[in-house]
């Protein structure tokens, strides 16, 4: 039987590296896993007490298709609340993660053939859903010299060379962590604006950052009006990964499209995880992911002191989310054989670079440490001491 060509794209190595890991420790073996973007905390109590009400008493029929009504205005406040932007809760989208409003945008957004910057190294799902629907994807090769973000003169070159139509930007990164400084991000989408090219933000690890004021979060939703997309989740910063919610917020000419794709594709989001998470922005919730945010500076603290007994000399600055991407090229091994065999030896789970940068990936490993610092620092002495 046939299978289609748009499933031809590679799959995500973390999940398979997590099987890997799982499976050593339903054997009894010790494992300690830092390859995911995953919150060790998961959902706070008030989500949790929330859901357990809707559970019982509660209403979990189909809901409307771009969301509950209270989930969006609950959004739109958020907005304010945090970035003092006015965002009308009609054009907020709920989604199945982020991932289902990646899936939503790009095919409300771009046609076959269309082509879609975004930085290398970047999350690999970018990729390969553009490629899965027929979009040409053009990778910007962005290193140190511009905190591995993309510039406007790349984009410029790009434009030039074949004619651009959307740009993917993510800030804080990942596998990076690294931001885009405002003035750096305003440009982007100034630029995007000005050429009719289809802004888009991966905002997801927004409100998981260290502190730096030249690189404060800045969001697309400020620039709605000119066409740009926001990408967010409850998955990160309020560690909500297997509810599968998230949202998007889109200029008004999506908002139809979206709403005609989501009834089709998906009918509505996952009703429970949409009302429990309600109880996210009330004054526990954002406590919660608060205290969340701050385990993580600690084991980020953690890790960047042990660079030098890591043998990292090369590292992206985490501005943001919970990761290290460092260079290991001096090992000799490449990123693949580093990570399974420190996974096989050291009993260490991380993800190797392939996943994010298939140029230069085999040099680069990513490391997760949205664990506790317990674990981390359990972590770190295996592989400072398998490294030695």
């Amino acid at each position: 039987m046939k299978v289609s060509g748009r499933s031809h794209v590679p799959p995500f190595a973390v999940m398979q590296i997590i099987a890997q890991a799982n499976a050593r420790k339903a054997a009894g073996q010790d494992v300690i896993n830092l390859c995911a973007g995953e919150p060790s905390a998961g959902a706070s109590d008030v989500v949790r007490e929330r859901a357990i009400e809707v559970l019982t008493s509660g209403d979990l029929g189909y809901t409307e298709t771009l969301g509950v009504p209270r989930l969006r205005e609950e959004i739109a406040q958020h907005y304010q609340r945090w970035y003092g932007v006015d965002v009308d809760p009609r054009r907020i989208a709920i989604t199945t993660g982020s991932s289902g409003g990646f899936m939503l945008t790009f095919l409300a957004a771009f046609d076959p053939g269309d082509r879609v910057a975004l930085a290398r190294p970047g999350y690999p799902a970018y990729k390969n859903i553009l490629t899965a629907l027929g979009i040409e994807v053009v990778e910007l090769d962005c290193g140190p010299d511009t905190r591995y973000q993309p510039t406007v003169s790349q984009l410029q070159q790009a434009y030039y060379e074949g004619g651009l139509d959307g740009l993917i930007v993510a800030s804080p990164a990942n596998p990076t962590g690294t931001m885009l400084p405002a003035d750096d991000f305003a440009e982007l989408a100034t630029w995007c604006a000005d050429y009719a090219v289809r802004f888009i933000s991966d905002e997801i690890y927004h409100g998981i950052t260290y502190g730096d004021d030249a690189v404060q979060e800045s969001t697309a939703a400020a620039f709605t009006d000119s066409g740009a997309v926001v990408v967010s989740s409850f998955s990160k910063y309020w560690a909500m990964t297997g509810w599968r919610l998230g949202w998007l917020v889109l200029p008004d000419d999506l908002v139809a499209p979206a709403d005609a794709l989501a009834s089709n594709v998906a009918l509505c989001p996952p009703a429970l995880s949409q009302h429990a998470a309600v109880a996210a922005f009330t004054e526990q919730g954002y406590a919660a992911a608060k205290a969340n945010v701050e385990q993580y500076r600690a084991s980020r603290a953690f890790v960047v002191e042990s660079f030098e007994r890591l043998g990292w000399s090369v590292v992206a600055p985490a501005d943001g989310a919970f990761y290290v991407y460092a260079n290991i090229a001096h090992t000799g091994m490449d990123s693949v054989t580093w990570c399974a065999r420190l996974l096989d030896e050291a009993g260490v789970a991380m993800t190797p670079g392939t996943d994010f940068d298939s140029v230069n990936g085999r040099e680069w490993v990513r490391m997760s440490f949205a664990s506790s610092v317990d674990v981390v620092r359990q972590a770190v002495e295996r592989i400072a001491a398998w490294a030695a």
